[in-house]
């Protein structure tokens, strides 16, 4: 057991009951795990594995929307090259916490921390994930945001590398993967903001990198910001460049993105570029109307290129050629 682990536990066993109403409100304590579902109105979960030696990528995403008539499913699988999109809208949705567990549908979707299914029509996904790189720090994804109650959404990237093995059968066509390079993460709260924007990528060469990228109009009752965050993992190091401690720009263009995070030791720079090719369009819940609209718009095989300074001096300066880039915005965003 890890430090980390065991003051999780200790942190567990004195806050209580305390804890379970806290984290009711989407936000998390200290060296908590954000990883199971909070109970708030969205829950989402997301995995995204590439092969750098053939250029495939592929993501899967699943969500538990809350409704008064039953909780039901968003899940998706997208692929490259192909330009391939498999999404439905699944009744009888549920996450598990202990053992930590997603189903959605009449076996259509199941995962685990470990392993994720799915059987839609046109497409099956059968991977096991090895080798976690786990999240290191106390708070999770959004820094200080995390632990503020009542926001509309927060992110947190529970994963920062691993291996994944298995197939993806997808019209007559079967995909075998076998340690490729893994990334997940979850976001949840009231559903997506009105507009956003992501950006995820760890095929660097042999450089053991990976960097992930998130920002959105955050919402705090009528208080509202565009907000965003980086995470970079070099090897064991991870650097979490949110506000208050980092100043962070995000510039959008058309199939273009551009972020720079600052603070007091480190500047992060990212450039991504999706003018190549054309986007994926994936299905974004609208957890009231029990209904997906498809407005989330993801290049799986963007470039973006990385570069790391700690204290004017580079310590990392990389560019991947398969990264996932994406924007979206709800009605009205």
């Amino acid at each position: 057991m890890t430090v980390l682990d065991a003051t999780r536990d200790a942190t567990r066993l004195v806050a209580g009951p305390f804890a379970h109403l806290y984290r009711r409100s989407g936000a998390d304590l200290p060296f908590s795990d954000p990883l199971t579902s909070h109970g708030t109105e969205m829950e989402g979960w997301f995995w995204r594995f590439t092969d750098a030696a053939s250029g495939r990528a592929v993501i899967a995403l699943f969500s538990v929307n809350k409704h008064p008539d039953g909780d039901w499913a968003t899940t998706a699988v997208a692929l490259h090259p192909g330009g391939r999109v498999y999404s439905a809208a699944l009744p009888s949705a549920g996450a598990t916490a202990d053992p930590f567990r997603l189903d959605a549908g009449d076996g259509q979707f199941s995962a685990s921390y470990d392993r994720l299914r799915v059987d839609l029509p046109g497409v099956c996904v059968d991977m096991r994930f090895d080798a976690p790189v786990r999240w290191p720090k106390a708070l999770g994804g959004g820094g200080i945001a995390s632990a503020v109650p009542f926001l509309n959404q927060y992110w947190h990237p529970y994963r920062l590398g691993g291996s994944v093995s298995g197939t993806v059968d997808s019209d007559g066509e079967r995909w075998t993967f076998d340690g490729a390079k893994l990334y997940t993460e979850r976001n949840w709260g009231a559903g997506f903001p009105e507009r956003w924007w992501w950006g995820q990528a760890h095929d660097f060469g042999d450089a053991d990198v990976s960097v992930a990228f998130s920002g959105g109009l955050l919402a705090l009752g009528p208080l509202k910001s565009d907000v965003g965050g980086v995470v970079v993992r070099m090897g064991r190091k991870v650097l979490r460049m949110t506000p208050p401690t980092a100043w962070v720009r995000s510039d959008l263009g058309r199939h273009t993105w551009r972020v720079q995070a600052t603070s007091l030791r480190y500047h992060v720079e990212l450039f991504g570029d999706g003018t190549h090719l054309d986007p994926h369009t994936l299905p974004v819940p609208l957890p009231a109307e029990r209904r997906n609209i498809d407005s989330d718009y993801e290049h799986l095989a963007g470039r973006l290129r990385c570069r790391v300074t700690d204290f004017g001096r580079v310590v990392f300066d990389g560019e991947s050629e398969i990264a996932g880039l994406e924007v979206g915005s709800r009605p009205g965003g």
